[in-house]
């Protein structure tokens, strides 16, 4: 049993998706289609950068999504392992949630593209530069990452925001906050907080603005019926009903990813062997949340060719 995760933002990079675009006419269809979808090269900006743009969360967000589209793309049309014969579930991490619903047929590429540039402005827009922060807490676990982040808040915003792996929490909140946490780290026997190059406090209650921005565009542009269940971030449970996803993709903005749990939640489930599509981010998360489940990450199209060559 099969699922296929998606990662989402710090997995992009100058030059990706330039391997396949090279090689397949069909990565290069969804990059091109992403880039009419947009009315911007977003193609030439991943092929070329400069990094600090492609970084820009209104950016990032749409990039590592056709990124990972294409790559599921020409997994099915090159190689013939199509996501609805080969994966029992889909899940990803935050914006890859956007992704892991566009590849199970609930958005259409151009309706992706376009409610995650709106979802990077909205989380952007929220919270003025400067005055939010996040924070990776290394060999933290979450019951000590949420010790610390209770008393580091102080009156304001300290939250935990992603619960990655057994020993990486992210922490999100006021600026200050976060720097309080980064101070009390040792004394919650946590080895260290790194602040983290972000725009914005993501997954925490300062992103309420853009909940209510995502709120209304998703009611514009409801998922559809998706070919295989998801896991979703905010209750690591699985979704099969499009109208709840809808409601999750909400509270998303706001919430924690629950990605630790998701993959314990997809191993109960019976899940055995975890396919990452376009990053090398939550393959070796997976790994260190569970060492006997088989993860791997395809990005190029000898990852691809050898995942088809394997389960073929």
């Amino acid at each position: 049993m099969t699922a296929f995760i998606f990662p989402g933002q710090g997995s992009q990079k100058v030059g990706m998706g330039s391997d396949l675009a090279d090689a397949s006419a069909h990565a290069r269809e969804v990059f091109q289609e992403v880039d009419e979808a947009l009315k911007q090269k977003l193609s030439a900006l991943m092929k070329e950068g400069p990094e600090s743009e492609l970084t820009m969360t209104a950016n990032a967000q749409p990039a590592i999504m056709a990124n990972s589209i294409a790559t599921t793309r020409v997994l099915e049309k090159e190689f013939g392992v199509v996501l609805a014969d080969t994966a029992t579930c889909v899940a990803g991490h935050s914006l890859g949630e956007y992704s892991a619903l566009c590849a199970a047929g609930a958005f259409s590429l151009t309706e992706a593209a376009k409610l995650l540039r709106l979802r990077g402005i909205a989380m952007q827009d929220a919270v003025p530069i400067g005055v939010g922060a996040m924070a990776a807490l290394l060999g933290a676990d979450i019951e000590k990452a949420t010790a610390l982040a209770q008393a580091a808040a102080q009156g304001q915003v300290c939250e935990v925001a992603n619960d990655n792996d057994p020993g990486q929490v992210v922490i999100s909140g006021h600026a200050e906050a976060i720097d309080r946490a980064i101070e009390l780290a040792k004394d919650h026997g946590i080895k260290r907080g790194i602040k983290l190059p972000v725009s914005a406090p993501f997954h925490c209650s300062l992103m309420e603005p853009a909940a209510r921005r995502m709120e209304a565009a998703l009611s514009d542009t409801p998922p559809h019926a998706f070919t295989v269940p998801l896991f979703a971030n905010v209750t690591a449970a699985r979704v099969t009903d499009p109208a709840e996803e809808q409601r999750l993709l909400v509270e998303q903005i706001t919430g924690r990813v629950r990605w630790r749990e998701s993959v314990i939640a997809m191993r109960a489930a019976g899940i055995e062997r975890f396919v990452e599509l376009g990053g090398k981010v939550l393959g070796p998360m997976v790994g260190r949340i569970d060492k006997d489940a088989a993860a791997i990450s395809l990005v190029t199209m000898e990852d691809l060719e050898n995942f088809a060559k394997e389960i073929g």
